[in-house]
């Protein structure tokens, strides 16, 4: 008897274990400091999401919903990777966004998943009839308190093209003193973001290493990568100051150990 209790409490601590990693929330907050952020922008506050993997979080996405909306952002960032290629319910992400777009302006992406699944028209008109800015390879001008800055989004090099080809492209027209925010969905190009003039990034993709060691960080990467870097948190490359988040969902491997599910929440003071 006192075995099987054992082992009853043993699975019962599993399961909490594989909730809490998978199902509880955790918010990120960082305050960037940025000399380059025009004066009338100083607060400006963004959440970003990434990697949702079409990850269900509470009926209809409310508990996800909440979340942000608590935050007040300014703006909403999706940094690729919704849906899921191999597990693809595209309405349960898009719960989440008719939520997000009732809070702030909300702005996406493409990530390989979209990509790869090959139905990123279907993804992107769906997307659009929501209200949603989707930024393929292009620029759009924000105006906030009287200012103006560009956000920049590109779409993932499994589409083709090369990253400095969809930035060149992206880029085109953006007056270069403009200030200059990038979304898109790889964490490991932040010295081409920066190369091409970039002040501030938004990327996912590494899924915060999937599995974290407590003090030393990923262990492995979605993709069977060993010790992955650039997986979380803001790294400085030159002028760029890049924000990586380590996502929400999951693929492939089905569990986040030591990895809560994040939401990235920035607010921006100008120098």
């Amino acid at each position: 008897m006192k075995k099987l209790i054992k082992i009853i409490g043993a699975l019962v601590v599993l399961f909490i274990f594989y909730i809490a990693n998978n199902q509880w929330l955790q918010v990120s907050k960082h305050t960037l400091q940025v000399k380059t952020l025009p004066k009338e922008m100083n607060g400006l506050t963004i959440v970003q999401i990434s990697d949702l993997h079409d990850a269900k979080f509470g009926r209809h996405q409310q508990r996800l919903i909440e979340q942000v909306k608590k935050q007040k952002p300014d703006l909403i960032f999706l940094t690729g990777d919704l849906i899921d290629r191999n597990n693809y319910k595209l309405g349960r992400s898009l719960e989440a966004v008719d939520g997000f777009t009732k809070i702030a302006p909300t702005y996406f992406v493409d990530g390989n998943h979209e990509i790869s699944i090959n139905r990123v028209k279907e993804i992107h008109i769906a997307l659009q009839k929501r209200g949603v800015h989707v930024l393929n390879n292009e620029a759009e001008t924000f105006r906030y308190n009287g200012a103006s800055i560009q956000l920049i989004g590109i779409s993932d090099p499994l589409s083709g093209e090369t990253t400095e080809d969809m930035l060149a492209k992206a880029l085109v027209n953006v007056p270069q003193d403009q200030f200059k925010i990038l979304l898109a969905h790889r964490s490991e190009f932040g010295e081409k973001y920066a190369q091409a003039g970039i002040d501030l990034a938004y990327t996912g993709h590494a899924h915060g290493g999937q599995i974290r060691l407590p003090l030393l960080g990923g262990l492995v990467n979605h993709d069977a990568s060993l010790f992955p870097k650039h997986t979380e948190g803001i790294e400085q490359v030159e002028q760029l100051q890049h924000v990586i988040s380590r996502g929400l969902g999951n693929s492939l491997f089905p569990l986040r150990v030591f990895n809560r599910p994040e939401i990235v929440v920035t607010t921006l003071e100008s120098k």
